[in-house]
């Protein structure tokens, strides 16, 4: 009895051994499975994020190359493959909504455009097609905050076959280059405007006029702005400036205001907007580049010196569109 016992035993446990070891050699494929499942998964969400940054970049650069006058779709296909890391991706362009740019990313194998190397192939998972798309477009800005002066719209000398107009000297007292028939646009304010915080102004396109901030002397806090500028002009650098553009102006002093069409960007050579310190910069006929046609050197004279240039900008989509074409354009994605 005893030896009968024991051989039941011991095959009993024997048995249980087998069982344990076919379990365990099924969970090992499912475990493995699912790991192969999960880092295929990190390969494709990798892939679309890089494919969505090759989207982003090449919509932006082909609106800009459209905004500059000819559409560049090669821009999309080179910045698709610069933002892969196996440089292995493409492109198609799409112009077929006017004023806007999209662009479809997807991978590329051979011929195909599925994401083929992956670890789920070896339990005969079907390949993965992974794509991304943006879409960007230009526009002119109708609002914007920035530097308190507003200018004259009879300033405004940039043609649309120009990327630059001549520089001049827009002065705010009587008998100034470009300030309209009476010398001022507003007695007692050429055309600083109400501030929305030191030295800032917030303005927009449409029928609200901007108010005006009358006085000779620039409004204060804009002695940081002002040093700034100066420090890069005399490092070599462009100070490249938006500035809203008025067209008709109203009323005296505090009372004055300005509307608003547009947004021009002024190339600042040179500026007088009080006496010494950073108030005035490279304002006389004997600083470098000027004349005594573009000197804003005597006693209570203000201006600013310059030129109007076209400008594109990188939108983030702070401003709101709405404004005339003045050769400053915001390019944005849209989605």
């Amino acid at each position: 009895m005893r030896g009968l016992t024991w051989n039941r035993n011991k095959t009993g446990e024997s048995n249980e051994r087998g069982a344990a070891g076919v379990i365990v050699a099924l969970m090992m494929l499912v475990l493995i499975g699912a790991g192969a499942v999960a880092v295929d998964v990190g390969q494709i969400y990798s892939e679309r994020a890089q494919l969505q940054n090759g989207a982003d970049a090449g919509a932006m650069a082909v609106a800009l190359s459209c905004k500059n006058g000819t559409c560049n779709s090669a821009l999309a296909d080179s910045l698709a493959n610069s933002n892969s890391n196996d440089s292995a991706s493409t492109a198609a362009v799409d112009y077929s909504v006017p004023g806007q740019v999209t662009v479809t990313t997807s991978t590329k194998n051979g011929s195909s455009s599925f994401l083929t190397n992956l670890f789920s192939n070896a339990i005969n998972a079907s390949p993965v097609s992974v794509g991304a798309q943006a879409t960007a477009g230009f526009f002119f800005p109708g609002s914007g905050s920035g530097f308190p002066l507003a200018l004259s719209d009879d300033c405004y000398n940039l043609s649309t076959a120009s990327s630059a107009g001549t520089v001049q000297k827009i002065s705010y007292k009587p008998g100034g280059t470009c300030t309209g028939p009476s010398g001022t646009q507003i007695p007692g304010g050429w055309g600083w405007l109400d501030q929305s915080s030191p030295c800032e102004a917030t303005t927009q396109v449409g029928n609200n006029n901007m108010g005006s901030d009358p006085g000779n002397n620039p409004p204060s806090g804009c002695s940081t702005i002002l040093s700034t500028w100066k420090t890069t002009l005399l490092a070599g650098g462009n100070v490249n400036v938006e500035f809203p553009v008025f067209d008709t102006s109203a009323g005296n002093g505090q009372g004055g205001s300005f509307h608003i069409t547009g947004y021009a960007t002024f190339k600042i050579w040179g500026w007088k907007f009080g006496n010494n310190g950073v108030y005035e910069f490279r304002n006389t006929s004997s600083d470098p580049g000027m004349t005594s046609a573009l000197a804003c050197s005597s006693g209570n004279d203000r201006c600013i010196i310059g030129q109007f240039i076209k400008y594109n900008t990188i939108g983030a989509g702070n401003t709101l569109p709405g404004g005339i074409d003045l050769g400053t354009s915001e390019i944005r994605l849209i989605k």
